[in-house]
């Protein structure tokens, strides 16, 4: 039994602000530990149900998050940034099933610290869809023919999952009270529950099938700025259907990951133009 486990920090109990999740904040070193330890409750949890050997890759940021030195031995890491695959590197045929770990809601709804993939983006969509990295992580296990066992954070981006995947656990560690702002359990009570489903998640992995995949998506992405969409456009086969909007018609998983990237630069690109003269 093979466990893919996939980390974010935004969705870990106890943190709330930028200042936990950015770098340099003040908070930042506390939301390592509690980001680490709740890594640790999930791999402890595969290894209760008889996993095998257990992959983690650290998804947050610069994705170099976790504390190596604290982590469970059991598993290997996955962790430096860029990666092709983003937040699903290192998820392959080989694994039974994904475990997605602190995980947040969607740009342009509500949710603690809600955002996909960029924090610059006001909303990103598929065929029309608001979607969520959970959403775009899950289409890439699907490739791989892994289903999602297990998806933790915060009551909104859980109670998608629940609507979504009625067969994938869910464990949510705090209730939001705006984007910045929550009600969270203790950090000890929230590993203890998600040790518990990580341990139903990989009992029942037999029994999970992987969301189905199409031929085709449109991947459309609402950017900051005018000036980030006008160097959107430029990538071939993109088409502005707004001002600041760029849709993309796409035949693969791995292109809406890679595309997601770029329009991430183009977005930060056109931003930074925009604000050094402000």
């Amino acid at each position: 039994m093979h466990v893919y486990i996939s980390v974010d920090m935004e969705g870990i109990a106890g943190i709330a602000t930028l200042d936990q999740t950015v770098r340099g904040g003040t908070g930042y070193a506390r939301a390592q530990v509690l980001m680490t330890e709740e890594t640790n409750a999930a791999i402890a949890g595969a290894f209760d149900a008889g996993a095998t050997a257990v992959v983690v890759n650290d998804s947050h940021g610069s994705m170099d998050n976790l504390l190596q030195a604290d982590l469970d031995p059991r598993a290997r890491l996955v962790f430096g940034s860029p990666k092709m695959q983003c937040m699903a590197e290192g998820l392959t045929t080989e694994h039974d099933v994904a475990l997605f770990i602190g995980y947040h809601a969607p740009a342009g709804g509500p949710g603690v610290l809600a955002h996909t993939f960029s924090s610059l983006f006001a909303d990103v969509r598929l065929d029309g869809r608001t979607v969520s990295e959970t959403d775009i992580n899950t289409l890439y296990a699907a490739t791989q023919s892994v289903p999602v066992g297990l998806v933790t954070g915060d009551d909104i981006i859980c109670g998608l999952v629940d609507a979504a995947s009625p067969t994938t656990e869910t464990v949510v560690v705090k209730t939001a009270h705006g984007w910045s702002a929550t009600n969270s359990l203790p950090p000890t009570l929230a590993r203890e529950k998600i040790r518990e489903g990580a341990q139903r998640a990989v009992r029942k992995a037999d029994s999970l099938k992987p969301v189905e995949l199409r031929d085709e998506w449109v991947l459309e992405i609402v950017h900051p700025t005018t000036t980030s969409a006008e160097l959107a456009e430029g990538v071939p086969g993109s088409r502005r259907t707004s001002d600041r909007a760029v849709a993309h018609r796409l035949g693969n998983v791995e292109d809406i990951l890679g595309l997601i990237t770029v329009n991430a630069q183009m977005a930060s690109s056109g931003l930074r133009s925009l604000t050094k003269w402000m």
